[in-house]
């Protein structure tokens, strides 16, 4: 007897995952692409020992005063107790290599904690989507990806990034998927992905970051298979298992 097919879902904002349809073994994949999931991919390619996600800014001041490295920003701003903020070329510095960073962000990692005590948690970016689509497709289980957005809002650099991810996988014949927002998010892949950075200048965040002088980070941020790296949330961090 065939097993059944493995299932792809997408959650365009955090306000959906609670209304998920998939309901047991699966996989989440937080996708914050603009920066938080990119840092993270970032900051493992630079051997960076342990990620800690910090839900909120009281406790990551917390982290700071125990003598943590903080990593915070909000609304794109560093926040003032932080090393420094949201940027992967903060985490690609030699200062963090083989360090543990404690790190809260404006989305993404209160994303990562809504996920948090799902079977798995991993993250994604242009980075690693490649190795994490074969890794993902060797798991045998289904698959949610959740975007973090903004402030809890639908934006279109996560959501671009869930439907190539998505794309891939259903490729595979071991995977199916009878999400809509799955299919959407592919749409918006194939009309975006042969000139990316154009197609995001209509993103609201790429002028957010824009205005604050913080859109350096953008060809990086969209450049596919750089890294091979599976940070995965494991006993209140995030490892590297690749």
């Amino acid at each position: 007897m065939n097993e059944p097919k493995k299932t792809v879902e997408v959650c365009f904002t955090p306000l959906l995952f609670p209304e998920k349809v998939t309901k047991e073994s699966y996989i989440v994949v937080i996708v914050d692409i603009l920066r938080a999931t990119t840092s993270i991919c970032a900051a493992f390619e630079n051997n960076v020992k342990k990620i800690i996600p910090v839900p909120d800014y009281e406790k990551a001041r917390q982290y700071k005063e125990k003598g943590y490295i903080v990593a915070s920003e909000k609304e794109g701003k560093v926040m003032d107790f932080a090393d420094f903020g949201n940027s992967p070329f903060n985490f690609l510095k030699k200062e963090v290599r083989e360090k543990t960073i404690a790190y809260c962000t404006t989305n993404g990692t209160k994303a990562i904690d809504m996920a948090k005590d799902c079977d798995k948690v991993v993250i994604g970016s242009f980075l690693n989507l490649t190795a994490l689509s074969n890794w993902l497709k060797n798991q045998n289980k289904n698959v949610v990806i959740l975007c973090a957005g903004w402030k809890n809002k639908f934006n279109l650099e996560d959501s671009i990034f869930a439907g190539a991810l998505a794309e891939k996988l259903l490729s595979d014949k071991n995977f199916i998927s009878h999400c809509d927002s799955a299919m959407a998010a592919i749409d918006l892949w194939n009309i975006s992905k042969n000139n990316l950075l154009k197609y995001i200048e209509k993103a609201s965040h790429r002028h957010r970051l824009k205005k604050l002088v913080l859109d350096d980070v953008l060809e990086y941020s969209f450049t596919p298979n750089s890294s091979e790296v599976i940070p995965v949330y494991k006993n209140n961090a995030i490892v590297n298992i690749n």
